[in-house]
Formats: C-alpha cells, structure tokens, sequence
C-alpha cells in the first residue's frame, strides 16, 4: 500500500507509517521487521528513501539494525526518570508498578586511595565499605550497581542487603542524601556485567556515575550504576537562561 497521501518528504511518511505500524503492533518489540526490498515495495518509495527512513528510526532508537542479520523493533524503555530527579532505584521500579528486587553480590572492604580520600573528604588508608548488587524489577535485573559509603556511615558493615541504600542511610539516623551530582554515558556490551544483567550482545547500557552529599554538602553515597538501556529512558528538563 503506498504511502504517498501528502506533500511532505517521503522518508517523513515512511517514518510515520512504520511508527503506527509498531503502536499498532503489526511489528512487536524484537520482531524482525520485513526485509529492505518488501518494505520499499510495500510502501511504493525507493530503496534510498526506505534507508533514510531507517537511519532516523535507529537514531531515535525505535528500531535497531544487526548487519547481516536484518532490522528489528526497539524494545520500549519500561522506566523513564528525569536525570534532574533524585531517586533511588527502589523508587522507580516502584513508580513503574512493579516489585524490586536485590541479588546481593558481595560487601568488601577497601583502604580509602589518595583519590577515594579526596571524593569523600576522608583520610588516605580510611575503611571505605564496597557493595556489590544487582537490582531486579518483577524477578527480571536490570541495574547492576556499584555501592561505596564510608564504614564510619555503616557501623554494622551493611546489616541491610536489600532496598534502598538511601532509606537505610536515613533508618539509621546516620545521614540524609539531598542532592548529588552525576555523570551519564552510554557504553555497549560489557564482558561481565552485560550476561549478568542478561543482556542481548546489541543491548547498551547506561552508565550512571554520582556523588551524593547530604543536607551540610558532605559528600556520604558514591554509586556507578549500569542501566540496562532497553529498560530504561533518561530526560533533562532544560530551562532557558535570560
């Protein structure tokens, strides 16, 4: 059925017409969508203008194309969060309506480094408490997470392996967390932590990096937190500047 019903580029209504295509689930998440010469045909436009279409869809991480094996339907990010927004794993997959979950992996010690000493305004050879997660939505691990806290913040060396690290912080009465300042990059497939969070080979990840200080800017949480990027959607509210 061709696709030629308006003035505008053609590629445009290629993209339109395989979106509704995938809200309407003629093509569900993961599915192999047709190959480049059915879907040119089918919608009556060129090979050419079909390719731009596609580029733009990836782009927009709708679809995701393996070489040599064919284009599929992006699966849609079950969580989604503004960056600007402090919140604890627990509290999304809660916000999404679905039950959290914890594999703990381990809780070890470390003598603070020069460079821990300076993240955490501790002295150099300080205990510094490494914990080890993977944080699961409904049975399913999506967040593999990296945990660091000064022992003098856990005196009975994380008694809690599951929720939330900043509830236990606050159930403590040692610290409350008010803000932090992050850092996200996107990785690809990584030799560990992408098997353990199951990951498909093509599926990124999402590599969130904070410091978290408390209500007197102390610095107390330093978590690096490995998203699954087909689970989740990061956004910045952006404010203009006069």
């Amino acid at each position: 059925m061709s696709i030629k019903t308006d003035n505008r580029h053609l590629y445009l209504q290629v993209i339109d017409h395989l979106k509704r295509d995938i809200e309407a689930g003629v093509y569900k998440e993961k599915q192999k969508l047709p190959s480049e010469f059915e879907l040119s045909k089918k919608l009556g436009v060129s090979r050419s203008t079909l390719r731009e279409a596609l580029r733009l869809l990836e782009e927009e991480q709708i679809i995701i194309r393996r070489h040599g094996v064919g284009t599929f339907v992006n699966s849609k990010p079950v969580f989604e969060s503004g960056i600007e927004q402090l919140n604890s794993v627990t509290n999304m997959i809660k916000q999404a309506g679905m039950e959290p979950g914890t594999i703990f992996l381990s809780s070890t010690m470390k003598a603070a480094s020069e460079s821990d000493a300076r993240r955490f305004s501790v002295n150099e050879g300080d205990e510094l408490v490494v914990i080890e997660r993977v944080r699961t939505a409904n049975g399913d691990p999506i967040v593999y997470c990296l945990d660091i806290v000064p022992k003098k913040l856990l005196p009975n060396f994380y008694p809690n392996k599951e929720g939330s690290i900043f509830q236990m912080l606050e159930d403590g009465g040692t610290r409350k967390i008010t803000h932090a300042v992050a850092k996200i990059e996107p990785i690809g497939f990584h030799e560990t932590i992408s098997p353990t969070l199951e990951c498909d080979p093509e599926t990124s990840l999402l590599v969130l990096k904070q410091m978290h200080y408390d209500e007197k800017d102390e610095p107390i949480l330093y978590s690096k937190n490995y998203f699954r990027a087909d689970k989740f959607s990061f956004h910045v509210l952006r404010k203009r500047v006069y």
